[in-house]
């Protein structure tokens, strides 16, 4: 099963709102993750589509001038389908053109640890991971388009 992904906009903050219990379900202080999701350009997500239904999200958020955090969320019914690792590796590519670093909080999850060390995230704390990012230029498809090229 393939997701559709598309980036997530402050009108979707609903989204992450939904999507946050998944992600973090042992936090303490969920709000933080959703609040005024998209108002500034220090927040930056996806959301993945699976026939007509959104079955996961992937946001980062930088908060209390920390590095910025990632959350990642799936469905139950949609995990183990390769949703999180599509979601992931668009967004480690979209998250190279805005952050120098991300962290993610795992709960010492013994599968969540798995899953970011596979991405290249290194344990920094005992439930905190981190990823260094390289900047790189992000080439669309779109990119180079001339739409008054067809009237030629």
């Amino acid at each position: 099963m393939t997701p559709t992904l598309y980036f997530l906009r402050s009108s979707e903050s609903k989204i992450v709102h939904n999507m946050t219990p998944y992600a973090h379900k042992d936090a303490d202080n969920l709000n933080i993750y959703y609040d005024f999701y998209g108002l500034t350009p220090n927040d930056l997500g996806l959301y993945a589509l699976v026939d007509n239904t959104i079955v996961g999200a992937i946001w980062s958020r930088k908060i209390e001038g920390k590095a910025p955090l990632l959350s990642l969320a799936v469905l139950p019914e949609h995990r183990r389908k390769g949703v999180a690792t599509a979601m992931m590796e668009q967004f480690l590519l979209e998250a190279g053109a805005v952050y120098k670093e991300l962290i993610v909080e795992t709960y010492g999850e013994y599968s969540s640890i798995k899953f970011y060390k596979k991405f290249g995230f290194t344990t920094r704390e005992e439930t905190v991971m981190q990823k260094l990012l390289k900047y790189e230029e992000i080439t669309r498809p779109t990119d180079g388009y001339d739409p008054r090229r067809w009237m030629d």
